[in-house]
């Protein structure tokens, strides 16, 4: 009762939010600060873009130019880390289950693949789905020597970490460990499956955390000011504050 409604700005959150109100189970109303266009299309995408790779080079300082990189899901974070990868001279592959997207990463010249056919060919591997088990035990078991392994999407079961824990592991430095097969192959896994960018890197720039944060902002300002407006469901914010919030940060840059 204490509570008078959430804001919640992480994509896994959200969906959380919205099975609880399918379900009937959502105490207080909240407003869905994700799917704000001033955050989704700003902090997912512009913030992976650069804070995936700066991750990435902080824990092995891999040459990514010539590498084959796999990015699982093709949402706005796998895009920004797509565009990051081929930035730097990497080939990317795509993998995608929803056809909308994957049909987007064909028009923009990735190859659309599945992680079951390619697996033994790709050096860098990252996970931006928000889902579970999406790199199985028998996808790293396929892996080549030395490939690297990390998560940007949610939780550390987006790979299947456990399932690794009867292999040897050595650690190189912090969130940074070789996990070795029975076979003697060893791939390098980073931040132990969880988020690559804060785990190996300081996440993303503070500018397009702004851009989220102020969202947050208005959206709890909106929920203490205008109470009675909102039921116990999930809400968009208004579109005039999402408005707001790039108009501020456009004077920022000029």
């Amino acid at each position: 009762d204490a509570i008078s409604g959430v804001t919640e700005e992480t994509t896994t959150g959200v969906k959380r939010l919205y099975q609880m109100q399918k379900d009937g189970q959502l105490p207080f109303p909240a407003i869905n600060v994700n799917d704000s266009v001033t955050k989704s299309k700003f902090d997912n995408l512009y913030g992976c873009r650069e804070s995936l790779v700066d991750g990435i080079k902080r824990a092995t300082d891999v040459m990514v130019a010539g590498k084959i990189a796999l990015v699982c899901g093709y949402g706005d974070v796998g895009k920004g880390c797509a565009q990051s990868l081929r930035s730097l001279g990497a080939t990317v592959w795509i993998t995608e289950i929803d056809p909308i997207c994957a049909l987007q990463a064909a028009m923009e010249g990735y190859r659309v693949v599945t992680a079951d056919d390619v697996c033994d060919q790709v050096d860098i591997f990252v996970t931006a789905t928000g889902n579970y088990h999406v790199i199985t035990h028998d996808h790293m078991a396929k892996m080549k020597d030395q490939a690297i392994v990390c998560n940007i999407g949610h939780f550390d079961n987006e790979i299947d970490v456990a399932s690794l824990r009867d292999c040897q592991w050595i650690n190189i430095k912090p969130q940074v460990d070789h996990v070795i097969f029975p076979d003697g192959k060893r791939i390098i896994l980073l931040a132990e499956g969880r988020l690559v960018n804060l785990g190996c890197a300081t996440g993303h720039p503070s500018f397009v955390m702004s851009n989220s944060f102020t969202n947050q902002i208005l959206a709890q300002i909106e929920l203490e000011q205008n109470a009675e407006k909102y039921a116990n469901e999930v809400y968009l914010l208004p579109k005039h504050l999402d408005e707001k919030v790039a108009q501020l940060h456009l004077k920022k840059l000029g």
